[in-house]
């Protein structure tokens, strides 16, 4: 799923959320809304345990609470095959549907984006009418944070031109193919704060954007174990801690365990950028901690995509 500890106890049912935390998510009228029910996510098949991970109980891929589609497309900015998932909340979903990216963390992938529990809330909550009906697009992304690292691979250029072509073309995001907002998990929350600011520049900002343990690292020393950036000027120059005014006025919410490795970056985030939702509480980086943000991130995309329209 991403960077960190992975954790297999259930005590997180039993996680206090600081009073801070708690005004900061209460001021937006979307908290935490509970547990959903999964497993731990990571590279699986598209078998039962994935339809278990994305909230999916049946032993098909296709059940009233929700819908997943996999396809194997060809990606010329990213010079190969990439998988392209489909998320969305029933097996017949309208002509059109708004979509948001989602996008994965380290090590990931596409059908591993998702935190646990996902499909079936977001499922639950269009067929109760509690959000307008979208779905969410994943796609490989490789362990780049979501930037050209390697000439001919280049995975922003990637969200920015195809994945709007591809979804065009399967009749979703509407007639420009424009997914309506982004959301990301560890080094996918990097890369959807660095998307919104990629969008904003192209004056098509999105309606929203969601992070969840953003992986957003302090110190050059730190960031430089990963041997991602070319340099520190490379790394400054997309970190979304220094160019916070870019996403200035797109509604933002940031979620992140206390016990996460990134917390220090998160709290200074939502300190120094007064986002919508600024949620912690307690947990580590893992998806024991990923799955209880669910519930508000469906809510809170969906409240902008009513609002959008």
């Amino acid at each position: 799923m991403g960077e960190g500890d992975r954790v297999t106890e259930e005590t997180e049912g039993r996680r206090r959320v600081s009073r801070r935390s708690m005004l900061i998510a209460g001021a937006s009228g979307l908290g935490i809304a509970g547990l959903a029910v999964g497993s731990a996510t990571g590279v699986v098949p598209f078998n039962q345990a994935m339809q278990r991970a994305l909230g999916v109980t049946s032993s098909t891929p296709v059940t009233q609470l929700g819908s997943m589609r996999v396809e194997r497309v060809y990606s010329h900015a990213r010079g190969r095959e990439v998988d392209l998932v489909f998320l969305l909340p029933s097996k017949k979903p309208p002509a059109g549907l708004p979509m948001s990216l989602m996008l994965h963390g380290l090590h990931g992938s596409a059908r591993s984006a998702a935190p646990s529990g996902l499909l079936k809330q977001l499922g639950s909550d269009v067929a109760r009418k509690a959000v307008p009906s979208y779905g969410f697009v994943a796609v490989d992304g490789g362990d780049n944070y979501w930037h050209q690292v390697r000439p001919g691979d280049d995975p922003m250029a990637m969200l920015l031109e195809e994945v709007p072509q591809w979804l065009r073309a399967r009749g979703f995001g509407g007639t420009d193919g424009l997914p309506f907002a982004v959301a990301g998990v560890s080094m996918g929350g990097f890369g959807a704060l660095l998307y919104a600011r990629r969008r904003a520049e192209r004056r098509q900002p999105p309606a929203a954007v969601a992070a969840i343990a953003p992986a957003l690292i302090t110190s050059w020393p730190e960031m430089a174990k990963r041997r991602i950036f070319t340099g520190m000027t490379d790394w400054t120059s997309l970190d979304p801690l220094r160019h916070q005014s870019a996403l200035q006025g797109i509604p933002t919410a940031i979620y992140c365990g206390t016990e996460d490795p990134f917390i220090t970056g998160a709290r200074r985030y939502i300190a120094e950028t007064h986002p919508t939702i600024g949620y912690t509480a307690h947990g580590k980086h893992s998806d024991t901690f990923f799955r209880t943000t669910v519930p508000s991130m469906v809510g809170f995309l969906g409240k902008h995509l009513r609002q959008k329209a």
